[in-house]
């Protein structure tokens, strides 16, 4: 069919009022708003002011109302626990509505904060809804995050309860929660009235009598609490993002626009139908968790996957297609990451060939900007278009995508395609001037956002326009580097920060990056800039190969440097890359380039708290001295 994006993405900027007012008919109202887009009070904009509404009901109980209270909601897969376990829509609500009964007979009420620090359990999602069932405001900590990181979100968001579970389970090991969890609470200025704990089959916590309630227990002697009409611009959950100066910053998510936005786009975005099974193959701690495995597909009408496994070792490079095949999924959402480790296990994709996978429609990636060399891959073998699309925590949905549902458009690999409707994009200057197309410059948002997008940060209005919008007045700062071409696509290269200076040439390493992955050897890579007494910085690259590889490193570094040259020419004089058996990474799939940079810089680098595994850093040292670069000090 032809698409009907331009027509689209035209009215979602000439006339916001109407074509958001006529997406939020297809979300529940307790009180209609009274104004579509409220700008009296900029830059702080928000959507439907005078709306009531409730996130749950239109997520659960609508549904039930409405004759799917039979159907599936919740599908819980869990490998690592041998665990298939599946939550009708009535089955959901009751359950939500006793756990929203247990939150308020301890004295949870509309406005306190409830902290949720748990695994990847069905308990999570119960918890959250019953959060937004009553209209307590949940934040979501991923699960096994240090203590002290814990800490400074129990005290910026002064939790009235925290609910966690014994443990989480990573493939082949238990992390206990409550040390962790207990350490927290002994530096955190804050403390909770109450905890409430999931004890696991693989664990059990130890309890503080007084402060710890066992979940079942609490669950037995529940009265079912019913749906509590919000405000439109109440917050639903605050969800910390890093913040550069080390302190996490709490993105706000409102009810109104945020059901409004997600509703829209599981059609529109994503193409997908309710009824029909829907994967983001993600965590509840993130974002994507929050978006597409809670909310969204429930809000939709669809039903959901709540995975808890691996793309590979759970128990193989073919556990999503396992997935895919058994629960017959049509549309899936994962990071570019999870792909590239399957592709490095099973390079020729056998396992791909061992299920049925005629119920597959669409893959959709994001998380960080895909090599063409992963999407080819995937479209390949899973014969089923790949969307690389683009967005972040503060948006809370895509930014870039191509828009599947309005009749998907020509798929340019490297691209995110255009601005998804309500999104208006440029590349600009320092001044904020908008650059010509096809030229690289930071991109930002022209105000006001979408719906569904942060208003503000969590008691820090002021902290929202330092960090997202003074510095270019009148747009949201993504930093992300990139350009619009001339067809109105958008590439995102880099962060702004990734942007490296070779003797006065301001050069992407994202596009190194895109060139390297293109080598039938390389699995995964990254570029990063290291400080040069000439030049300013020099690009350094770092390779994972296939498995299997047993060429010699020196003759592939040899040719991925030849690549760069012919590809970008000299002027990025990419002369260095080294072998290495894995990347750092945080638990959602982004490399930590900037830290490795002051690794190879020699600076003193103190290990993110969202890395996945530590060891990993030494052991990028030891690769940068085998190259000649000083070591480098853990602070």
């Amino acid at each position: 069919m032809s698409s009907r994006y331009d027509a689209v993405y035209a009215r979602s900027l000439e006339d916001p009022d109407g074509f958001w007012g006529e997406a939020a008919e297809d979300v529940h109202w307790y009180k209609r708003w009274d104004k579509v887009l409220d700008d009296s009070r900029k830059p702080f904009y928000r959507w439907f002011t005078g709306g009531v509404t409730n996130t749950c009901y239109n997520a659960l109980d609508l549904h039930v109302e409405n004759g799917r209270g039979d159907q599936p909601a919740i599908i819980y897969d869990s490998p690592v626990t041998g665990t298939i376990e599946t939550f009708t829509y009535r089955a959901l609500r009751d359950e939500v509505a006793r756990f929203a009964g247990v939150l308020a007979a301890n004295g949870v009420t509309k406005g306190d904060r409830v902290l949720i620090y748990m695994p990847m359990i069905p308990q999570t999602v119960v918890a959250m809804l019953a959060c937004a069932r009553i209209g307590a405001i949940h934040s979501v900590v991923f699960g096994g995050f240090a203590a002290n990181e814990l800490a400074t979100r129990i005290d910026d968001a002064g939790p009235r309860i925290i609910v966690s579970a014994s443990c989480g389970i990573e493939v082949d090991r238990v992390i206990a929660y409550m040390p962790l969890l207990e350490r927290a609470l002994e530096i955190s200025r804050h403390q909770p009235e109450k905890c409430i704990i999931v004890q696991r089959d693989s664990l059990a916590a130890p309890m503080t009598p007084g402060r710890d309630l066992d979940w079942d227990e609490e669950m037995a002697k529940a009265e079912p609490a019913d749906c509590v009409p919000v405000a439109a611009t109440d917050p639903l959950y605050i969800l910390y993002t890093s913040g550069t100066t080390g302190v996490p910053k709490g993105v706000v998510r409102d009810h109104g626009g945020h059901l409004v936005a997600l509703k829209w786009s599981m059609k529109n975005v994503y193409g997908v139908d309710p009824g029909e099974v829907y994967w983001a193959a993600s965590d509840v701690g993130w974002v994507v968790g929050h978006s597409y495995i809670v909310y969204a597909p429930l809000i939709h009408g669809c039903t959901s996957i709540l995975y808890e496994g691996k793309p590979v070792g759970t128990p193989d490079p073919g556990a999503f297609w396992r997935v895919i095949s058994q629960h017959r999924v049509a549309a899936m959402f994962t990071a570019p990451t999870a792909f590239r480790a399957i592709k490095r296990e099973d390079p020729n994709a056998e396992y791909i060939k061992k299920y049925d996978l005629s119920c597959f429609r669409t893959l959709f990636l994001a998380g960080e900007r895909c090599d063409s060399d992963t999407v080819q891959w995937a479209e390949r073998h899973l014969g089923v278009p790949v969307i690389d699309h683009w967005w972040q925590t503060e948006t809370g949905w895509a930014i870039g995508a191509n828009c599947v549902g309005l009749g998907a458009l020509p798929v340019k690999h490297g691209s995110s395609t255009k601005a998804v409707p309500g999104y208006r994009v440029l590349a600009v200057d320092d001044q904020a001037r908008e650059l010509p197309r096809g030229q690289i410059g930071p991109l930002v948002i022209k105000l006001p956002l979408p719906p569904g997008c942060l208003p503000t940060l969590w008691n820090d209005d002021q902290g929202y326009i330092d960090s997202y919008l003074s510095d270019y007045p009148g747009h949201y700062k993504t930093a992300d580097a990139g350009f619009e071409d001339e067809d109105g696509y958008l590439w995102i290269m880099s962060r702004t920060d990734d942007i490296i200076n070779v003797a006065g040439h301001r050069l992407s390493t994202g596009a190194m990056e895109e060139v390297l992955a293109a080598h039938a050897d390389v699995a995964e890579c990254a570029v990063i800039g290291v400080a040069d007494s000439l030049k300013g910085q020099l690009p350094l690259g770092f390779l994972v190969l296939n498995a299997g590889v047993e060429r010699d490193h020196g003759e592939i570094v040899a040719e991925v440097v030849k690549m760069v040259r012919e590809r970008i020419g000299p002027v990025a004089a990419f002369k260095t890359a080294t072998v290495v058996k894995r990347l750092p990474k945080t638990r959602s799939g982004k490399i930590l380039r900037a830290t490795m940079q002051k690794i190879a810089d020699g600076e003193s680098y103190r290990a993110p708290a969202t890395i996945d595994d530590p060891a990993i850093l030494p052991e990028i040292g030891e690769a940068l001295e085998r190259l000649g670069y000083p070591k480098a000090a853990s602070a």
